[in-house]
């Protein structure tokens, strides 16, 4: 369950504390689609059968009650828990971290509600290696990159947490015009799917500067797929456009 260490021992290259007091207010909120995290329920489904069918493809599993069994699977920059729960009941061993001691006890209250064994632990990616944390299957950096402090260090520290032939899935928010456009302005002052303020055009990351860090690394890195809102279905989906939202995959040599 969450293991709580004191914010001033937490390692820095993850840490943002205005964006982690931003997350932390609103906290309570995760679990309500109708809240300030709709978008993300709506985002939800997509990137969930996107990280799914990708992760059975790598490791050659069929579809089935728990085709994720036997796969230590770190959710990093966890919130309250949206992709850690469903990655729990595909059967993958789950260690779910955040910055914001907030979202962990959301997070886990709610995991206790539903039955669900997930390792939930306030910290980052940094304080894991430097107690020694044994590497994962699976690591999952999902809307997290664009909010921490130094993203090119914390996706090289993510990559160290990965085992050799591991694979890694981050997902972000591009840095154009477009996203601008759509992410931005559209989803926090025109619909208000977002408070104003959660993202700034100068902290999003672009495929290329994913690509950058996390090669160093030694990782091969695929190209990017794009996730589209489709305003007729009303609900996001994997498309070739990654000009706002997108999905990286990395395996580990």
């Amino acid at each position: 369950m969450a293991q709580a260490n004191a914010p001033d021992t937490l390692s820095r290259p993850s840490i943002d504390p205005e964006e982690i007091e931003k997350f932390s207010r609103i906290a309570a909120e995760w679990w309500d689609p109708d809240s300030k995290f709709k978008p993300l329920h709506k985002f939800n489904p997509a990137r969930l059968r996107y990280i799914r069918d990708t992760v059975l493809d790598h490791f050659g599993r069929e579809p089935g009650d728990a085709p994720l069994n036997g796969l230590k699977l770190l959710d990093i920059g966890c919130g309250g828990g949206l992709i850690a729960e469903p990655m729990a009941r595909l059967g993958a061993d789950v260690t779910a971290v955040d910055a914001a001691e907030a979202n962990i006890k959301t997070a886990t209250v709610h995991a206790e509600e539903q039955g669900l064994d997930i390792d939930y632990r306030h910290g980052t990616a940094e304080q894991l290696l430097e107690d020694g944390e044994a590497q994962f299957d699976v690591v999952l950096n999902l809307e997290v990159v664009e909010h921490v402090a130094d993203p090119a260090a914390f996706l090289k520290d993510c990559a160290k947490l990965l085992k050799p032939g591991g694979i890694m899935v981050v997902g972000t928010i591009n840095r154009t015009s477009k996203a601008f456009v759509f992410a931005i302005f559209g989803a926090e002052w025109v619909m208000r799917w977002l408070p104003r303020g959660t993202h700034r055009f100068e902290k999003l990351v672009k495929p290329s500067e994913v690509r950058s860090a996390l090669a160093a690394e030694g990782m091969t890195v695929r190209e990017p797929d794009g996730v589209s809102y489709n305003p007729l279905r009303d609900e996001f989906e994997i498309t070739a456009d990654a000009s706002v939202n997108y999905l990286m995959v990395a395996v580990k040599s």
